[in-house]
């Protein structure tokens, strides 16, 4: 199956209103002014589209689906506007032999210049013979496919961090891409699922600044990761209020009260799930009234369980809630000013003593 027809089969061109509209949200995504948006439609609209291997090794598939069922705008849709996906197994009509030699074509063709995302944990026990295609296992299709593109993106927790496949005791010895693969740019996307927007984002600063975006120490862009939900969630004034929901059902939980309580690992995770939320419809898991598990951290299945029970290590507010907290932080403040004012004064007492009568820091003010 050629390229032109794996694209009809997979592409279907979204209008420009939307395509503008989608390349607006994720400007807005990564924090750029609106004046950045015709740039990136300008990179998006290039005649040449950057070719795209899509790889997937121990996973549910979930991220794909995610992606393929974005809506408002339709992102699925619109990357693959902005993309040339030439191998992707879960979309892609061929199978066997022929998709192989689609992989083998494109890896070769376009040595050094595609994208390789991949989507899923990679298993490393027992010589990684727990996920096998086309009779190589994943560490051997990395291997090969890794050295020879321009950048990676390793889409979702598994193929970030190992995902639930690494959870303890790990029994297929599961990692993430970057514990493989060392010499090319990584960037991480991590989520259970991702939001397609981040994905968006990534592939949008690619096209149109050549580089990858600005990562945290965890290879994660720090325009989607670079914030906790718990300073972004739309319940934080519940909690320096003190109203927390005591468990599920109850007043608190009804009334929309914070969820740390029960369970949400919101302050202990980075993402911008409360900001740019799934399918552009207002719904994400903490507004809908179910605490967050941490899925975009590594290891969450080990540190964030139990997922019903409190996140240690977390300041919760005085009791009476932020104004006292406030008030408290307030008199602190007046009183380490007054102490500094007090200071500032008496070594200006001191130089004018040692110095017959003159303030020398008030005559060179």
């Amino acid at each position: 199956m050629s390229r032109h027809d794996f694209g009809k089969e997979v592409n279907m061109k979204v209008d420009r209103r939307t395509f503008i509209k989608g390349c607006s949200i994720a400007a807005a995504a990564m924090g750029l002014s609106e004046t950045m948006v015709p740039k990136l439609v300008e990179a998006a609209t290039a005649s040449q589209r950057p070719p795209v291997v899509w790889l997937h090794f121990q996973e549910c598939t979930g991220c794909t689906e995610t992606l393929l069922r974005a809506t408002h705008p339709d992102v699925g849709r619109l990357i693959l506007d902005i993309i040339s996906l030439d191998y992707q197994e879960t979309v892609m009509a061929a199978a066997g032999h022929q998709a192989e030699e689609v992989l083998h074509e494109t890896i070769n063709k376009y040595n050094g210049k595609f994208i390789c995302v991949v989507e899923g944990g990679i298993p490393t026990k027992d010589g990684g013979i727990y996920c096998k295609i086309a009779g190589k296992t994943a560490m051997q299709i990395l291997a090969e496919v890794a050295p020879k593109s321009a950048a990676i993106i390793a889409l979702g927790t598994c193929a970030a961090f190992g995902g639930i496949q690494a959870a303890k005791p790990n029994p297929t010895g599961a990692v993430g891409v970057q514990d493989l693969v060392k010499g090319k740019p990584i960037v991480n996307i991590p989520g259970c699922p991702p939001n397609p927007v981040s994905f968006l984002g990534t592939v949008l600063h690619f096209l149109t600044f050549g580089s990858l975006p600005r990562l945290d120490n965890m290879g994660r862009p720090l325009f989607a990761y670079g914030r906790k939900i718990h300073d972004q969630c739309e319940r934080r004034a519940h909690f320096d209020e003190g109203r927390f929901a005591e468990q599920f059902g109850d007043k608190g939980h009804l009334e929309g009260y914070c969820l740390y309580k029960v369970g949400c690992k919101g302050p202990g995770t980075f993402a911008n799930c409360p900001v740019v939320r799934f399918n552009e419809v207002g719904v994400w898991p903490v507004s809908v009234g179910h605490g967050c598990v941490g899925c975009t951290e590594p290891a969450f299945w080990d540190t964030m369980t139990p997922f019903y029970e409190r996140l240690p290590g977390v300041n919760l507010p005085f009791a009476g809630g932020a104004v006292q907290g406030a008030n408290s932080a307030g008199m602190k403040i007046l009183g380490v000013t007054a102490a500094a004012v007090g200071i500032h004064a008496v070594v200006g007492i001191g130089k004018k003593v040692l110095g017959g009568g003159k303030d020398k820091t008030s005559e060179q003010a």
